[in-house]
């Protein structure tokens, strides 16, 4: 089974009333650049929010959903600053001081190695396999907790960034409880030719 890379940027915040995101903003997939956002709402449900119908059947193939809404959304970020705007969101997160990780690592290093000291460090898990039976290496190479930001959610002001309430349960590992902004490369291996 083949293992593909993606290589992005992961911002995930809490914010009032117990709204939940999860930003991604990929540079290089095999399907190209794209944005999406893992939303968990107040009541539990995951809503995925996904700039094409291509982008929602990538990250469906891995990850469960309640609902999903395709349509013009834009992500950015340079792994200090993040932003989202459509589909009814504008999310804007900045990051503080930078925790570096320099050099690449095998994935054995990562599932046996990291899996621990991501887990006590930042309550993440490194290696898993989601409910889609995909295999998942997460490689961070630079982390920042957020130090200020804002989202707006259909017009209401949600307020400043906040940690997070409850889980997303879209799959095996959950962000930081605390707000963060993490430059990684997570390697996929599918049960399946994708």
């Amino acid at each position: 089974m083949q293992i593909i890379r993606i290589k992005g940027v992961i911002s995930s915040a809490g914010f009032a009333q117990g709204n939940r995101f999860v930003v991604g903003h990929w540079d290089h997939s095999p399907i190209g650049p794209f944005g999406d956002v893992m939303w968990g709402t107040p009541d539990g449900r995951r809503i995925l929010l996904a700039g094409s119908q291509n982008v929602a059947d990538f990250v469906t193939s891995i990850y469960n959903f309640d609902d999903v809404r395709i349509g013009k959304l834009k992500t950015e970020s340079d792994g200090r600053e993040t932003s989202v705007d459509g589909l009814g969101l504008n999310i804007h997160l900045l990051g503080g001081f930078s925790r570096v990780i320099p050099f690449p690592r095998p994935l054995w290093f990562t599932k046996f190695v990291e899996r621990p000291l991501a887990k006590s460090l930042m309550g993440v898990e490194t290696f898993g396999t989601s409910s889609q039976g995909v295999s998942e290496w997460y490689q961070a190479r630079k982390w920042r907790w957020v130090k200020s930001g804002t989202a707006v959610l259909d017009g209401n002001n949600l307020g400043e960034p906040s940690n997070f309430s409850q889980p997303i349960n879209v799959g095996f590992s959950e962000p930081p409880t605390k707000p963060a902004i993490v430059s990684l490369q997570v390697a996929l291996r599918f049960p399946f030719d994708n």
